[in-house]
């Protein structure tokens, strides 16, 4: 009889082994979190996408100065993308001070990113853009634009306190590896979602 069986009434059962699927519960949550999130996203933008194409004048508001500034914000996403990874890394490997200090570096470019999305909408409002209103006379623009923009300024946000309470827990040993995973899981998915949005809210949107 082999190590992996057990013998039971002349029998050989195999030996219990645990699920190659199984992964942590934590992450399990995280990861059917997203996917409700994907199914929130989707329907704002195809509803965004639905009100723009039925709307013969829908308002082409956005200048080469907010275009260069949504670039700048991506380039800063795509880059705190990366070190999230590093510092997914550095905890995998052990390295507590360099996973810390590469989840804050994360943190600092979501700080900049959503302080340069803040300041996008003073300049909106300043044109008289609300979410009921806006000069164009095109009432749902306000309502659609701020509803995509916010849903994902909100998830950022979410994300920047997660990085605070995570990271600072991981620093004095509260919170392990898996922990600053799941938070660069969720900021993975905002930096995707953001690949969307730039395109359909702002590219398609510049003023002729």
């Amino acid at each position: 009889m082999s190590h992996s069986e057990i013998a039971l009434g002349g029998h050989h059962t195999p030996a219990m082994e645990p699920s190659p699927f199984a992964i942590p519960a934590k992450k399990l949550a995280m990861w059917l979190f997203i996917i409700s999130d994907i199914m929130t996203f989707a329907a704002c933008l195809v509803a965004y996408g639905f009100l723009r194409n039925a709307t013969p004048n829908w308002p082409r508001p956005f200048q080469s100065s907010t275009i260069a500034s949504v670039m700048v914000m991506t380039f800063i996403l795509i880059t705190s993308s990366f070190t999230m990874v590093l510092a997914v890394r550095a905890a995998r490997a052990g390295h507590r001070v360099a996973g810390f200090r590469w989840t804050m570096i994360t943190l600092a470019g979501g700080i900049l990113f959503a302080l340069l999305h803040i300041r996008e909408w003073f300049a909106m409002i300043d044109q008289g853009v609300t979410l009921f209103k806006n000069p164009w006379g095109t009432g749902l623009f306000g309502g659609a634009y701020f509803s995509v923009t916010g849903l994902e300024l909100l998830h950022v946000i979410a994300a920047l306190i997660a990085f605070v309470i995570v990271g600072l827990g991981y620093k004095r040993g509260r919170y392990t590896s898996d922990d600053i995973e799941n938070c660069g899981l969720f900021w993975q998915f905002i930096n995707i979602v953001w690949m969307f949005v730039v395109p359909l809210v702002y590219l398609m949107n510049v003023a002729s």
